[in-house]
């Protein structure tokens, strides 16, 4: 009888914390910010979804913007595994003669490896080191002269480079880079302005880095004195070497430096190596291509094989500071995991059957088109963002993921919780993945309640105008709230 009261009064208590809970919330989100919007929210602990601790539209869907990560890593380590690695391996056609002269062609074949050449991850390595490994390799190989050309083997990926309904703006900046099985640099170059430290006037560019062959620019943007942001847009698509950049850049006196996607990057990848070659003294005679189709491997000569980073590695990176590229990279992967060819659609179809077969969403609670959230038409429920957070905390792969969410003092994901628990920070008690897209503010993550009993929540909101920050502030009261909640 002693037991049985314990236990109801231990319901009756958290019943009454959830009750007063969805008060708060309900009060708290009464904001002028969201006069004229939608906003929608969902709670529960995360080892019971069925307990509830507040909820506000948690069925509805919404754009959730870079919350939508959350789905792709998720689905990404139960496919992959988190010390999967991806490779990147060069081939000659023959060996060399006598004389150091390979009569044939190199390819590098793509194997979707997205930190290929980059510094982002750790243990990854710039493209001037994977340069000088693939020179060093051919070196070793006796190849002193190439009759014949570079080719880029781009067969693992179909289809567009960039995903349905991307936005024309963000097109052709560093944040919707074209996904390629042979990325290099994380598709990026960039653009280097000239100092100026009166506004409103013409910018001028300096340089470009890396020099991508081909590309011109017409420069639109302006100086603006009163702003410290990156206000400059890239217009340009896939294969488009022709870009105009519009809008403004701060004053500075050093200059100022903005991102842009490279128009095709597995090109760019064979005319870097070649020109690397060309230094090295060794002369390859035909233009570097990019070849769409498979060689037959079992004919070729293989010299270099170069491995990424683990996936757990590659996943702190999607979701701590929201990288687009390498989520979208991950989806392609999804497909490829089930023997499919790695085109976007193929990989839709494998995250829609990862959240079904796990119960996660059902058929109409999600309508998804890339891996990133980049779009905005993109739709998911709060419900379905806790269903994956409460999902990945019973999977074996939860340290990995825990971990790769950022937490309230950390420098990526956009700072979302920048001012929370001033001066006091309950670091490891908070993990988030935040998203901002226009009219788009959403979070969700885990917190520890004064139990240590994980839960999991989301909110999001849409359609916003303006930049009021008063909804970030609303966001991280409910989260102290959720901090104090005690069983």
């Amino acid at each position: 009888m002693r037991y049985f009261l314990t236990v109801l009064l231990s319901v009756l208590s958290v019943g009454l914390q959830a009750q007063a809970l969805q008060n708060y919330v309900e009060t708290n989100t009464q904001l002028s910010a969201l006069q004229g919007a939608w906003w929608g929210g969902y709670s529960a602990y995360a080892d019971a979804t069925n307990e509830e601790i507040f909820s506000v539209n948690a069925d509805t869907r919404f754009a959730p913007a870079s919350t939508l990560k959350l789905l792709t890593t998720a689905a990404a380590l139960h496919a992959l595994g988190p010390h999967h690695r991806f490779e990147t391996k060069l081939y000659a056609s023959a060996l060399p003669d006598s004389h150091g002269t390979l009569t044939g062609n190199l390819i590098i074949r793509g194997g979707g490896d997205m930190t290929l050449g980059s510094r982002r991850v750790r243990g990854a390595q710039s493209y001037e080191s994977v340069l000088k490994q693939w020179v060093n390799a051919i070196e070793k190989a006796g190849i002193k002269r190439i009759d014949g050309t570079i080719y880029a083997d781009i067969s693992l990926f179909e289809g567009p480079e960039i995903a349905d309904k991307v936005n024309w703006e963000n097109m052709g900046n560093y944040f919707a880079a074209p996904a390629s099985a042979l990325c290099f640099n994380d598709n990026l170059f960039e653009v280097h302005f000239k100092g100026e430290l009166t506004g409103n006037k013409p910018t001028e560019i300096a340089a470009l880095d890396p020099q991508i062959p081909g590309v011109e620019i017409q420069n639109f943007v302006i100086t603006d004195a009163k702003s410290k942001k990156d206000n400059a847009y890239v217009y340009g698509a896939p294969d488009q070497y022709n870009l105009k950049i519009f809008g403004s850049i701060p004053t500075t006196l050093t200059g100022f430096t903005i991102r842009a996607a490279m128009p095709n990057p597995a090109l760019f990848t064979v005319q870097a190596l070649k020109q690397a070659l060309t230094e090295k003294g060794i002369s390859v005679s035909g233009t570097p291509q990019v070849l769409p189709q498979a060689p037959d491997y079992g004919l070729l000569e293989h010299l270099h094989t170069y491995q990424s980073p683990e996936l757990k590695d590659i996943v702190v990176i999607v979701n701590k500071r929201s990288f687009n590229l390498y989520a979208d990279m991950l989806l392609r992967h999804l497909a490829l995991a089930q023997g499919k060819p790695g085109s976007i659609s193929n990989g839709l179809d494998a995250l829609r059957e990862f959240l079904v077969e796990n119960q996660i969403a059902g058929p109409t609670d999600t309508k998804i088109y890339d891996g990133s959230g980049l779009s905005r038409d993109n739709m998911i429920t709060p419900r379905v963002l806790v269903n994956t957070l409460s999902f990945m905390a019973s999977s074996p792969y939860f340290e990995y993921y825990y971990k790769s969410l950022a937490t309230p003092d950390d420098r990526g994901d956009l700072l979302i919780l920048r001012r929370f628990l001033k001066p006091k920070h309950q670091v490891e008690d908070v993990r988030i993945k935040g998203g901002t897209i226009d009219g788009v503010k959403a979070v969700a993550g885990y917190v520890h309640d004064k139990d240590g009993r994980l839960i999991a929540f989301a909110m999001i909101a849409n359609n916003l105008v303006g930049r009021d920050e008063a909804l970030w502030r609303a966001h991280e009261d409910i989260i102290k709230e959720l901090l104090n909640l005690k069983r």
